[in-house]
């Protein structure tokens, strides 16, 4: 990994993603680049100085900002895509935030979800009721407990009414498709509600799983996972103005994770802090923890939020 030379003339580098080019070696016909998309990661806007000696200069400090040279690993790289709108009138832009409140919010203390992988883990906190505190999810049986992850999509501004929705204000804005992008040799994506509680057994199927084990899936309004729903005016939300859609689910321990300590070895670290829920402790000597993150992304807007996940296993 190097810096581009942006002194003089304009470079453009252009490599294919590790799936591009397992494709491309592949021979059969299946690579063919029909999609591209623009990122400034590394440009800090700040930077524009209308006070300088003249116009050709105001912008002269960002122009000559180093640029990273192209990644291949794609969970990397282009996480503040560029996008166009036919509107010029446009003052808000639409983002995704976790909703921090109820069911969803992260464990306290920690800014994250934190994911309980085998029974003797769940049982280490859990009482006769099974409930678990907020933030912290059954991934031994996703279907057992309320306790999810949602991320909100919308105008997080209060210089808009709440009252009214997105689609309402302008309905170009309203994100109806999402990737969810998880680790798949730590996780899984389960569906919100109690359904299947036996473990392990997803009922969502990624559409991809590349060579660093990312597996993709991909949700909509239109379908029957009820992961994508749309958000009333007013509902309870993160967000100050119009809200748009909501995207809700469950996540899963993955069978390595159930039934080994393998990669907790590995990757993971030894418990750093106690962990509580109602009357139960698990105190921090008797467990190890790998934190990871689950990737959201709007499919048309390009906004990518970053959920952090510790998925946690008893001694």
């Amino acid at each position: 990994m190097g810096f581009l030379d942006n002194s003089g003339d304009i470079i453009l580098d252009a490599v294919l993603t590790d799936l591009g080019r397992k494709r491309l070696a592949e021979g059969n016909g299946s690579f063919k680049i029909s999609k591209f998309a623009l990122g400034d990661d590394e440009i800090d806007y700040g930077l524009y100085d209308k006070n300088a000696s003249s116009s050709a200069h105001y912008d002269i400090n960002i122009l000559q900002t180093p640029v990273l040279e192209a990644f291949t690993n794609n969970m990397s790289s282009m996480k503040s895509r560029l996008l166009s709108y036919s509107e010029n009138d446009l003052l808000y832009l639409p983002v995704i935030l976790v909703k921090e409140k109820g069911e969803s919010d992260f464990y306290t203390g920690l800014s994250s979800y934190i994911v309980l992988v085998d029974n003797a883990t769940v049982d280490s906190l859990t009482d006769a009721s099974n409930a678990l505190t907020t933030g912290i999810l059954n991934g031994y049986r996703p279907g057992q407990g309320s306790n999810l992850v949602r991320a909100d999509q919308g105008l997080n501004t209060d210089e808009l009414s709440g009252d009214m929705t997105l689609a309402e204000y302008n309905s170009s804005l309203v994100e109806t498709q999402f990737f969810i992008q998880v680790d798949n040799r730590l996780g899984i994506v389960r569906p919100k509600g109690s359904g299947r509680a036996d473990q392990g057994v997803s009922v969502f199927s990624p559409v991809s799983i590349d060579d660093d084990s990312i597996a993709t899936y991909i949700f909509s309004d239109s379908d029957d996972s009820s992961v994508v729903t749309r958000l009333g005016a007013n509902a309870d939300s993160s967000l100050l103005g119009p809200r748009g859609t909501k995207v809700e689910f469950k996540i899963g321990a993955s069978l390595d994770l159930r039934t080994s300590v393998f990669l907790f070895d590995q990757l993971g670290s030894a418990g750093t802090s106690n962990i509580v829920s109602g009357t139960k402790t698990l105190a921090a000597a008797d467990y190890k923890f790998i934190d990871s993150t689950v990737r959201v992304s709007g499919i048309s807007t390009g906004y990518t939020l970053d959920v952090p996940v510790r998925f946690v296993k008893k001694n």
